[in-house]
């Protein structure tokens, strides 16, 4: 499940997680340190913010050339442009210095901390067993109305699955981005999946916008979308050349965080 639908809104399940852990994490801390009424909320939310500035301050130094076209680019986060490692390192530094300047806060921080991972590991693991693992099977159609579905298109190598709609304004943003790599890409097949929509719409968006793309399918019935669990657009779908799914991205990919998700697919030495 890569998302979950509250009302109109699909929040990415990476986000649920690590809302669920951090409450796992502040009850935990809470229970810890209330005899001594020390809580450790404010310091959870200090390694927040210091994970997530760190975790896009190395994204960007590692792509800076890819930015440095566009330098506003990289305040925008909503491409999914994160260092995890850094982040996880800043966080943990935060919580390391809170703890040596206030003892009283170690054991509840420590507690707390480790309930917050006890939950996120749990949760990660039921939804990751309920991922669709490999390529969807389900028939969907050429915009000239010829019947085909995913496999047909991978020719072996591995392949980047686009789900999105002419209505939705990060699929327009970020289709140029995935001209190009579709292009410049050979090793790769990009398969653009339309959900939803007749082919008249498809067509009249790519013409209008002098989008040139190839592998552009119509699901109308939204299937691969509910199949792989998410209700938002776009998502996009990385598969390795023999068909396993090996990572996942909702919402709009910038040309950095785009290039990051393909050098992940690449076998080693070939960077």
């Amino acid at each position: 499940m890569l998302t979950v639908n509250i009302g109109p809104f699909a929040l990415s399940s990476s986000v649920l997680l690590l809302l669920a852990a951090g409450l796992a994490a502040a009850g935990a801390g809470h229970l810890a340190g209330r005899r001594q009424h020390t809580g450790i909320v404010n310091t959870l939310f200090d390694m927040l913010f210091a994970g997530v500035i760190m975790a896009r301050i190395a994204f960007v130094a590692a792509w800076f050339d890819t930015y440095r076209s566009a330098p506003w680019s990289m305040l925008d986060i909503r491409d999914g442009g994160f260092m995890v490692w850094a982040g996880v390192a800043a966080a943990l530094l935060v919580a390391i210095w809170r703890g040596w300047r206030q003892p009283v806060l170690r054991k509840p921080l420590m507690l707390g901390l480790m309930a917050g991972v006890l939950v996120w590991g749990v949760l990660f693991g039921a939804l990751r067993n309920a991922e669709q693992p490999v390529l969807p099977k389900q028939m969907l159609m050429t915009l000239a109305g010829v019947p085909t579905d995913l496999a047909a298109l991978a020719h072996g190598k591995p392949m980047v699955v686009n789900l999105w709609a002419s209505w939705c304004p990060p699929c327009r943003r970020e289709m140029p981005v995935l001209a190009a790599a579709q292009k410049r890409e050979t090793g790769v097949s990009f398969v653009f999946v339309n959900q939803g929509e007749e082919a008249e719409a498809a067509q009249h968006y790519l013409s209008t916008g002098k989008i040139d793309l190839s592998n552009v399918l119509l699901d109308p019935t939204a299937s691969i979308g509910h199949e792989v669990g998410s209700g938002a657009l776009p998502t996009t779908l990385f598969y390795n050349a023999k068909g396993q799914l090996i990572d996942t991205h909702v919402g709009g990919l910038s040309e950095a965080s785009l290039a990051n998700k393909l050098n992940q697919m690449r076998p080693a030495g070939k960077n």
